[in-house]
């Protein structure tokens, strides 16, 4: 057998193959280049999402009751990790503002009816972070986790740190509800830049669709974080 390398660990031959941009080689190497530059950043944003909803996931499960100090730290873990995955994902779209606007629309039009808005990953993020109304599993989670060390998520905002990992779980809630909104709000700001008042490749209604979709997670968090103003 013969010795693992790099390449086949990580299947790179399958993994470069995997990016064929619709422009015809006509539109001239630029254009094509560009198109290149949008599928290979919008295919690391959904590996980067697959490892975002499985950490998640993992942590909404260690925060279940019966949960022990250990599965509180481990979730905490899942919970930090996640919090610098939101920050590249943000970061990826500052690079795709490098997209010339004249080549992508160029091969916009070759996207066809495919949109973001389709990511099957996008909208398992959704069931676990929630809404501005509604809250996600992940939420759900840290209050039952709570509930079960004798604590009301009320009581973890007002007294801090006196309540150890809960607290730091309650902040790292907030650090990456924060990452969160900041993505979609410079999704949206990249969208804006690229496509003005155009309609959506899907079909939407471009930016309008996507603003009314920039929500800020974990509303009962910071609801109750809020009320430690008001003692």
């Amino acid at each position: 057998m013969s010795a693992l390398t790099y390449g086949d660990y990580l299947r790179m031959e399958t993994l470069l193959s995997l990016q064929e941009p619709r422009v015809p080689h006509t539109a001239g190497s630029a254009a094509v280049l560009a198109e290149q530059f949008f599928i290979i950043t919008h295919q690391a944003c959904e590996l980067w999402l697959k490892q975002l909803g499985a950490d998640l996931e993992a942590a909404a499960e260690a925060l279940l009751p019966p949960c022990d100090p250990h599965d509180l730290e481990l979730g905490l873990e899942f919970l930090l990790r996640s919090v610098d995955v939101i920050r590249v994902l943000q970061q990826q779209l500052l690079v795709l503002e490098r997209l010339p606007l004249r080549y992508f629309a160029e091969f916009r039009t070759y996207l066809d009816t495919a949109s973001g808005a389709q990511s099957a990953q996008f909208r398992r993020l959704t069931a676990l972070f929630g809404t501005s109304h509604h809250q996600g599993s992940l939420y759900e989670a840290f209050a039952a986790a709570a509930e079960y060390h004798g604590r009301s998520v009320d009581e973890v905002c007002r007294r801090g740190v006196e309540t150890g990992v809960l607290h730091r779980l309650a902040e790292g809630l907030v650090d990456l509800g924060n990452g969160y909104w900041h993505w979609k709000v410079a999704h949206l700001a990249l969208v804006s830049k690229m496509i003005g008042e155009q309609s959506g490749t899907g079909g939407s209604s471009g930016v309008d669709f996507l603003a009314r979709r920039v929500t800020r997670p974990f509303p009962e968090l910071r609801r109750l974080r809020g009320k430690v103003h008001h003692p």
